[in-house]
């Protein structure tokens, strides 16, 4: 082929996009549709549970506007990190949804799924054999540490995707993989350079955030053995060279080098030419392969139970003192869990946080004058959900009535809801920050071919 076409819907499924946008990207020759589905950004929570951050009906309502575009069209529909996280489930979660879709729309389609979920003996034995490594911050693994995951998945590469393709998948469901990968995998396969594809990839991977107007629509990237070039799919939007560039910063550590599974991508000799009022031109882009492929590994461990109490102040005499009141208020609480509880605090934990004040930068960002109001949320953590709660419940009278040491009136709080506790149940932590040197790209993932519905 002499060039690739990648659509880009959007840039997390279920997070909606216009019908028009794609019927666009199939009137300029789209080749393939690629979407990623998942993300660490929300925090542990989804890995640690294995659950979805996005509700089955937006999930399923994109996915019907891109397996009939995939089936009109002739061409290959690719989503990575199923399920948010990745995990086994998640996977399944989205499958079961295509399959659904698929009979109800009566498409033929074939459906390949890619599993990325680890097991703590292949991990261990990998650990022993000196093939697990720690990425910065993050210190040597240790087999306790695997062993207390209730889920780990490996982030793969184009590599699984790209067998399942080639094994006649029009639909591929992967778990966990790097972003660039839904999206490179197709212009790989196809013989595409690899610097111009991860680039690509790279720039294309959250859809219309590398445009003018993030909030419309996704984008196309044609990819040839020169460079790439990117355009918008919504005819508001435009992308200039700025808004192209840009999207290499975004979480990434050098603006410059990316890392994946495979090598390293490099741009720093890449050139962005504006090739009229609504289209990038880039050269220039550079891939190192790796001397060893490696698999980055995600993994997550329940850390204890929360209950949260959110109480808002007014009062001004606590708001121009509120520093002096949440001290006072972490001497009274602790004092009073003690008496009522018997507890010393090495049983739980507690964190107070000032919203309109402090609660997001810290000392980062001193205030410089009493803010007009301030909500204040306490979170406890325990062993059990029900101890936390308890704890929670001791602070109850203080949220609503503490007064500062010089008032001599008892001043009144408002709670944010009834009853004054959220029980938000068990509490999840990252705790892996590590790649596995492989013995093949895609030793660490299964890849299970399914019949569509029409097909039985």
């Amino acid at each position: 082929m002499e060039a690739v076409r990648v659509l880009s819907p959007t840039g997390m499924l279920g997070a909606g996009f216009a019908q028009s946008t794609v019927d666009r990207g199939l009137e300029l020759g789209a080749d393939v549709i690629s979407v990623d589905a998942g993300s660490t950004d929300s925090g542990p929570y989804y890995l640690g549970s294995g659950t979805a951050k996005t509700t089955a009906a937006a999930v399923a309502r994109d996915l019907r506007i891109l397996l009939r575009a995939s089936a009109r069209a002739g061409i290959p529909l690719v989503v990575g990190s199923c399920g948010t996280s990745g995990t086994d489930s998640g996977v399944d979660w989205v499958a079961g949804i295509v399959e659904t879709v698929l009979r109800e729309e009566d498409l033929d389609l074939a459906v390949a799924t890619i599993y990325s979920e680890q097991q703590a003996g292949f991990l261990n034995e990998r650990l022993r054999a000196g093939a697990v490594h720690p990425l910065a911050p993050a210190t040597a693994l240790d087999e306790a540490t695997v062993d207390g995951c209730t889920h780990v998945v490996g982030m793969m590469g184009h590599e699984p995707i790209e067998e399942a393709l080639r094994g006649g998948a029009d639909v591929v469901l992967a778990g966990r993989a790097t972003d660039t990968a839904v999206a490179a995998a197709f212009p790989l396969m196809m013989g595409m350079p690899a610097g111009p594809s991860w680039h690509a990839a790279k720039i294309v991977e959250c859809g219309g955030q590398c445009t003018t107007n993030p909030r419309t629509g996704g984008v196309l990237a044609t990819i040839d053995h020169t460079g790439f070039t990117i355009e918008p799919l919504d005819p508001e939007a435009a992308c200039t060279p700025i808004s192209v560039a840009a999207h290499m910063l975004y979480e990434t550590v050098n603006p410059f080098r990316m890392r994946e599974p495979a090598g390293e991508l490099d741009v720093e000799a890449a050139t962005y030419t504006a090739l009229d009022d609504r289209r990038v031109r880039v050269e220039g882009s550079l891939f190192h392969p790796a001397g060893q492929h490696t698999v980055k590994l995600e993994g997550a461990r329940i850390t204890g139970y929360e209950t949260m109490s959110f109480t808002a102040i007014r009062d001004e005499h606590i708001l121009a003192n509120i520093e002096a009141w949440t001290g006072l208020f972490a001497e009274v609480f602790t004092g009073r869990v003690t008496q009522t509880l018997g507890l010393d605090g090495t049983e739980y934990s507690f964190d107070l946080r000032r919203y309109g004040y402090d609660a997001v930068l810290g000392k980062l960002d001193p205030a410089s004058r009493p803010p007009r109001e301030i909500g204040v949320m306490l979170l406890v953590r325990a062993a059990t959900q029900e101890l936390a709660t308890a704890v929670a419940k001791v602070a109850n009278p203080l949220m609503l009535h503490l007064p500062t040491p010089d008032m001599n009136y008892l001043p009144s709080l408002a709670f944010a809801t009834s009853p004054a506790e959220t029980e938000r149940g068990p509490v999840y932590e990252f705790v892996l920050n590590h790649v596995v040197d492989t013995r093949s790209p895609t030793e660490m993932f299964r890849i299970e071919h399914r019949k569509a519905p029409a097909h039985d």
